[in-house]
């Protein structure tokens, strides 16, 4: 049984003053019980919760008398995380609560460890339902049922501790196996060597053409300038006569 002693809390104290002091504020009610400020110690409580979760009954124990109850709500300091205040839910005899629970995978999935598939962890928490006495801690889930690529574990299939019933869709996934796909690489296609050589000859074909169409002009350049020089020796001639 885990228990946390506590007092009750004088308001006229500011939370503060009271966390200053190694103490911080906190409150107890439930259906048919008053809301109830009471003040505990802090490292008491961070020692009890480490213990309880927020699934394992707490018995507060103090000025009031034995309190059974359920840590439901820790609210801590936005920057240092330190606890500022908590909240205790009071159960009733025999009232059941819907809670969920986290699930440890226990065990070596074949798929995984022969095959080399990948285990994919759908769910990480339980909707169940108990008394708060017999609500577990957390809930066990064996993952070696996991032979092949389709095997799956559903909720239904949970073996459960007595007093607890499935909240959670009977038919929805807690594990499965995933097959890693190797991924193709696409090569590039291989050139066409015939387009290639027909582009090679196109160019070379209009670069001979570009020559053919400079050449007259070149020729008729030099015919102009041969017959210039044939003027200039037939007056050299004359003159000689």
């Amino acid at each position: 049984m885990i228990s946390l002693a506590y007092e009750k809390r004088d308001t006229k104290v500011k939370p503060h003053a009271l966390r200053k002091g190694g103490k911080i504020p906190a409150v107890f009610y439930g259906r048919k019980r008053t809301a109830t400020s009471i003040e505990i110690t802090l490292k008491a409580f961070e020692k009890a919760f480490a213990k309880s979760g927020e699934n394992e009954v707490v018995t507060l124990q103090g000025t009031e008398g034995d309190v059974p109850a359920l840590v439901h709500d820790v609210a801590r300091h936005p920057v240092s995380g330190a606890v500022e205040h908590v909240d205790f839910y009071v159960f009733e005899a025999g009232q059941k609560l819907a809670v969920k629970v986290p699930i440890e995978f226990t065990g070596v999935a074949p798929a995984v460890k022969e095959k080399g598939g990948i285990l994919v962890k759908v769910l990480r928490e339980l909707h169940i339902e108990a008394e708060p006495t017999k609500l577990p801690h957390s809930i066990s889930v064996d993952i070696s049922p996991l032979a092949e690529f389709s095997s799956q574990i559903t909720a239904k299939q949970i073996s459960l501790p007595e007093g607890v019933s499935l909240l959670e869709k009977p038919e929805e996934v807690v594990a499965s196996v995933y097959e890693p796909k190797e991924e193709k690489i696409e090569e590039a296609p291989a050139p066409d060597l015939s387009q290639i050589e027909v582009l090679k000859k196109g160019k070379e074909l209009k670069e001979g053409e570009e020559g053919a169409t400079a050449s007259p002009e070149a020729s008729q350049g030099k015919g102009a300038s041969e017959k210039k020089e044939e003027k200039k020796e037939g007056k050299k001639d004359e003159k000689k006569k």
